[in-house]
């Protein structure tokens, strides 16, 4: 199984800058989307484009915000928006996908912001995140992808002296996700890559991207007994249309 996950901060921008056509070359089973910015009025028009997906959207309440697309060739057997609390459902964060032997997470974490002035409501955000998946992770394997919003280590950023308690590179976020991984998950890019310089997102600003001054913020987490079943998790970094890049998963299930 092919499982593709790419933040395009809008669809309906990256579908103008070839978001098809990556997909038909791609031709992955199942491709989860993050801010995707659109509203349950425009969705149809990204549906039409794709002969043999289901679209599952979660549209957040307020319009051009945050949001989430999972498109599959294989059918779920149930489809989970939230992780049932409204604090946070309403911005459309959450999409849980149930298959036959696993669950498949798209979700894209709030942003701390460049006061943390949202640090605390992320910081809640984590831990239910953590309950809800240690609750699934009792039934069936747990895969998770999408923009958690934060570079785990100091490998995982260009300059990481400078960014310290930077959104997305503060202590407390960084501890969160140690102790999510401690939880029993494992970063699959990091089963086949341990080097510096991978990243899935760069600034607009200062010509970043070309540069390579860029953050490791997506990634693809399961649950440590699907280990031995991970083929491959790999970075799509030369893919454009968005400020970060796609991330790719081949897994045995």
């Amino acid at each position: 199984m092919k499982i593709i996950s790419w933040n395009v901060n809008g669809i309906n921008s990256v579908v103008n800058k070839g978001l098809i056509k990556f997909m038909k070359e791609t031709n992955a089973d199942i491709y989860c989307f993050q801010e995707t910015k659109c509203s349950k009025e425009k969705v149809s028009s990204f549906s039409n484009h794709l002969n043999g997906y289901s679209n599952y959207w979660f549209c957040a309440e307020k319009k051009g915000y945050s949001g989430l697309l999972v498109s599959s060739k294989i059918k779920p057997l149930f489809v989970s928006y939230g992780i049932n609390n409204k604090n946070f459902d309403n911005e459309g964060r959450v999409l849980t996908l149930e298959f036959d032997n696993f669950y498949l997470i798209n979700i894209y974490f709030p942003n701390s912001n460049h006061e943390l002035s949202r640090l605390n409501f992320k910081l809640d955000f984590n831990n239910n995140f953590l309950e809800y998946c240690n609750k699934l992770k009792l039934k069936k394997h747990l895969i998770i992808c999408g923009d958690f919003n934060v570079a785990h280590t100091e490998i995982d950023l260009k300059n990481p002296k400078v960014n310290i308690n930077n959104a997305g590179f503060t202590i407390q976020e960084r501890e969160w996700f140690t102790k999510f991984l401690d939880a029993g998950y494992i970063d699959t890019f990091r089963l086949f890559n341990n080097d510096p310089g991978h990243y899935t997102w760069w600034s607009y600003r200062f010509n970043a991207r070309a540069r390579n001054i860029g953050w490791r913020i997506d990634y693809f987490v399961a649950d440590k007994n699907i280990q031995d079943k991970i083929i491959k998790s790999s970075i799509l970094k030369e893919v454009l249309g968005s400020d970060h890049c796609p991330i790719f998963l081949e897994v045995r299930l």
